[in-house]
């Protein structure tokens, strides 16, 4: 891939050559990816709008213009804060396009389509299974005491990495390319980062449910004249056993596809008979 110019000289024709400005204005589109969102061919809508910036730039005639927009209408689905990688990729094959004419243009769909799965494994596990969580868990804990950093910090955990990671991905699909993913696959580091993520994510998890989750019962029995608390046997044997029943609880309905609203409304009415009753 030829590095990125701010300017190019005259002989280069200007109009054929991608430079920062138009994919800055990627960038800013690529927010709106999931704007359109739809069940036949997810966030193509948005990725297509993303691109015309590029293709704008590329394609004078407005004929080869449409051409290339409809390209960019097939089905696509990545993890949006990532997706600006493929689209700083495809502007490089639509750029290599514009200047060759022996340039194989299908291979731009072929190689989007190739890359929305991996890129998505490592988007979804870093995005929604770590950076979420950490900062959901960071956040919560804060604003569950009425500090309003706790929204302030969930934003910043989750948007900082995720905004660095969508800006700069627009560059380095345009300048890398396949060769940057292949390097890291050849290489393993993906599945490294990939599984510590995992690891990560799963000990947030658990120090949430240990923590935000409050489950306890009121329950006594009496013993050869002494009286036993439930919650302190319980706590003897497994701290914080009652919200990890709980959450295993909820979990194993959601494999069932039990509705989210069902267990929503079921956990309100097993916490009001529950405290009615006595032994919540």
């Amino acid at each position: 891939m030829e590095p990125l110019k701010e300017t190019v000289e005259p002989s280069a024709q200007p109009e054929l050559q991608v430079t920062k400005k138009d994919l800055r204005k990627v960038f800013w589109r690529s927010f709106t990816l999931q704007g359109s969102f739809n069940y036949e061919r997810m966030q193509a809508l948005g990725y297509a709008y993303s691109m015309i910036p590029v293709l704008k730039k590329l394609y004078p005639n407005p004929e080869e213009r449409a051409k290339a927009l409809k390209r960019h209408l097939e089905f696509f689905n990545s993890t949006p804060q990532m997706s600006t990688f493929i689209m700083g990729l495809s502007a490089a094959m639509e750029e290599k396009a514009a200047k060759d004419k022996e340039f194989d243009a299908d291979s731009i769909n072929s190689v989007k389509v190739a890359l929305m799965g991996p890129v998505a494994g490592i988007g979804d596990s870093f995005f929604w299974g770590t950076f979420r969580i950490i900062a959901a868990g960071v956040g919560v804990s804060l604003a569950s005491t009425g500090n309003i950093l706790g929204a302030i910090l969930f934003l910043l955990i989750f948007n900082v990495p995720h905004l660095l990671v969508r800006y700069q991905g627009t560059f380095m699909g345009y300048s890398k390319g396949t060769t940057f993913l292949n390097m890291m696959y050849q290489g393993g580091s993906i599945n490294r980062l990939t599984y510590a993520a995992g690891i990560l994510g799963l000990l947030v998890i658990g120090a949430m449910t240990g923590t935000l989750i409050e489950l306890s019962t009121p329950i006594e029995f009496q013993l050869e004249g002494a009286s036993v608390a439930l919650q302190d046997t319980l706590d003897d044997i497994l701290p914080q056993a009652l919200p990890l029943g709980l959450t295993f609880g909820i979990y194993y309905m959601l494999k069932k596809n039990v509705k989210v609203n069902y267990i929503m409304l079921g956990i309100i009415a097993l916490g009001i008979l529950g405290t009615w009753v006595g032994i919540l």
